[in-house]
């Protein structure tokens, strides 16, 4: 489809969306036994659900993940609010579909397809006028510095410090690493990693909300102090905002706490920043709403003097938080950078500690790897 102008230039302001295509792709994990674990959670899959919406003889695509069964709300609840509609205003395709899943469910399901579809649309509305995305968006920066990201729990200790220092010798200056399902052995684990990738090396934790507000502070000083830990990410639940903002007052002060990973809403992120009850706002583009999300995101963070980082996600990611004034990071999270480099040509890797759009592919600058892909199909079909 890329051949054809169709709808460029002065025509996007005609150009109309002549279908929209839903899939989802489930591919196993590569922890030991085929499961991966976190401070709450175990998995043995991750699910990409991709939309395509065409116009003009063009395709753009977004994605989001999480559950198939965000795939079949996409059909059933935004493929008929958006098809047929003018490409110029991805924003304002946005608002309508907020609109129609208003009693369907916004938060979770609900968001997680809007985000999917909003980002096809502005990839799409990039490739129409043969643009990078982070040319078509208000950027800030031409790079995102990133995090290595993983560490899971059930790793054993060659793994896991083989996977973070990996990453240092990639050039990335910063690794994080999962804690809390078991806090005691977090200890060893900690020391491995902290004799792995050096002094200079700075190392995040993130709890995933496993922990209570006695038990988070306790933690919080005890990483800070023994293995200067710079980052604890969800100690408690993000939905605990007194929490939060106890840790952020009585945690050690070179200790930052983060949340925002689960906010789908412009309210969710509102309530993170009054008081506030982080250090470091984070936002997921494929969870939030999709760019237009992260736009709104990031107006709130610099109206509260707060930094904003990218959650996973980092084809998105890399041009969507481009965008971002006050941009503190990006996390290249091992699930996340695995599939989207079986899934898709043109996923980026780290140069220089940083994730830099190409500026020489147009929207986000990937192609489906279909062959591949088909392998792990789980919802819809190439010809729909």
């Amino acid at each position: 489809m890329s051949g054809n102008r169709g709808c460029a230039g002065p025509e996007l302001e005609e150009c109309r969306i002549d279908s929209v295509d839903v899939h989802a792709f489930e591919v196993p994990t590569d922890g030991p036994e085929g499961m991966e674990q976190d401070g709450t959670l175990e998995w043995d899959s991750t699910t990409m659900v991709l939309v395509r919406v065409h116009a003009g003889g063009r395709t753009g695509l977004g994605y989001t993940y999480g559950d198939v069964s965000v795939a079949s709300f996409t059909e059933s609840k935004l493929v008929d609010v958006v098809r047929g509609q003018n490409l110029t205003s991805p924003p304002a395709l946005w608002h309508l579909m907020g609109r129609q899943i208003r009693n369907a469910g916004r938060p979770g399901v609900g968001a997680m397809a809007v985000s999917a579809v909003d980002v096809a649309l502005w990839d799409l509305k990039a490739r129409l006028l043969d643009l990078p995305l982070i040319h078509l968006l208000p950027a800030w920066h031409d790079r995102v510095p990133a995090y290595g990201s993983g560490g899971f729990t059930n790793y054993p200790l060659d793994r896991l410090t083989d996977q973070l220092s990996g990453w240092v010798e990639q050039g990335i200056p910063r690794v994080k690493l999962k804690t809390s399902r078991a806090p005691e052995g977090d200890l060893q684990r900690l020391a491995a990693v902290r004799k792995a990738v050096g002094d200079e090396t700075e190392i995040f934790t993130d709890a995933n909300g496993a922990l209570g507000r006695k038990q988070a502070l306790y933690w919080a000083r005890r990483f800070h102090e023994e293995w200067d830990v710079r980052w604890f990410e969800e100690p408690v639940s993000s939905a605990d905002l007194e929490g939060l903002r106890m840790l952020c007052e009585r945690g050690p002060e070179r200790l930052e706490i983060a949340a925002g990973e689960y906010a789908y809403t412009t309210q969710d992120f509102a309530n993170l920043v009054e008081g506030p009850a982080v250090d470091c706002l984070q936002a997921d583009v494929t969870r939030c709403g999709g760019i237009t999300g992260v736009l709104e995101a990031a107006g709130l963070a610099s109206a509260h003097h707060l930094d904003l980082s990218a959650h996973c996600a980092p084809a998105v990611s890399s041009h969507a938080f481009c965008a971002v004034r006050r941009l503190r990071h990006l996390e290249h999270f091992h699930d996340h950078v695995r599939l989207e480099r079986i899934l898709f040509d043109g996923a980026p890797s780290p140069d220089g500690g940083a994730l830099r759009p190409d500026p020489g592919r147009h929207g986000l600058g990937l192609e489906i790897k279909w062959p591949d892909a088909e392998r792990y199909r789980v919802y819809g079909s190439r010809t729909a």
